[in-house]
């Protein structure tokens, strides 16, 4: 599948990507009652007096949509980070950025644990592992001016993009394959357009691109928001 074929997924496609769960999101949830001791005590008391307030409808889901869009708001701040040191040739600020890059992935993967498994949560890391290999391929081909090397990144990334995608719709019924695919197709080709404008200096054409690139991954967090509500309602009561 050709760099064209990426670059089509970023116009048109609103498809709903129900990625996975939210293990980030969850433990504030059950957490954040009791997170001070005054509140607890209150709580307690208004227990005993009949008068505790409910939690409103869809409260969990909205903290859960916002854990969401933080991790995934965090995975393109630091892939762009490395892009930019990479350009540069800046070791240290690659190996930094680098670090929270993989960090931010396995912070993604964990999310999915409390509903499918640990062994999930592996198998959900070495895909995002993936991804982020194949744009940190084509970054370094699109440093070293290398065209078959960005064809062959390209190419890993639109692999990596399917098996996510099998991965996901078989966890989850509300992820259908091929929408799941299409949408990261989009992501992958938003790397790739941002990559190309950092090398050539084209800031401003960048910011654009990372607009569309965060709204992107927003549209990500809030459709596995409503993706988890949906498959396991019990958890979000």
């Amino acid at each position: 599948m050709s760099q064209t074929h990426i670059y089509n997924g970023l116009t048109g496609r609103r498809n709903f990507l129900k990625v996975a769960g939210a293990a980030a999101a969850l433990l504030p949830m059950t957490e954040f009652a009791s997170a001070a001791d005054k509140h607890s005590h209150d709580k307690k008391a208004a227990k005993s007096r009949g008068t505790e307030k409910k939690d409103a409808p869809g409260a969990k889901t909205l903290l859960a949509t916002e854990s969401l869009r933080d991790l995934w708001l965090g995975h393109i701040f630091w892939v762009r980070n490395v892009s930019l040191a990479a350009i540069d040739n800046n070791a240290a600020a690659l190996k930094a950025s680098e670090s929270q890059a993989v960090a931010n992935a396995q912070l993604i993967a964990a999310s999915i644990e409390p509903f499918y498994g640990a062994a999930a949560k592996e198998g959900f890391f070495k895909l995002l592992a993936g991804h982020y290999g194949a744009v940190k391929a084509y970054l370094l081909a699109t440093v070293g001016d290398n065209a078959t090397a960005q064809t062959t990144a390209t190419q890993s990334l639109t692999s990596n993009a399917e098996e996510l995608a099998v991965f996901l719709s078989k966890a989850n019924p509300y992820l259908p394959k091929d929408a799941v695919q299409s949408l990261l197709l989009a992501h992958g080709g938003h790397h790739i357009q941002q990559i190309q404008q950092l090398k050539a200096h084209d800031y401003a054409s960048e910011a654009k691109t990372w607009e569309s690139m965060k709204n992107h991954v927003y549209q990500i967090a809030d459709a596995t928001a409503d993706a988890l509500t949906k498959q396991f309602p019990e958890k979000f009561r």
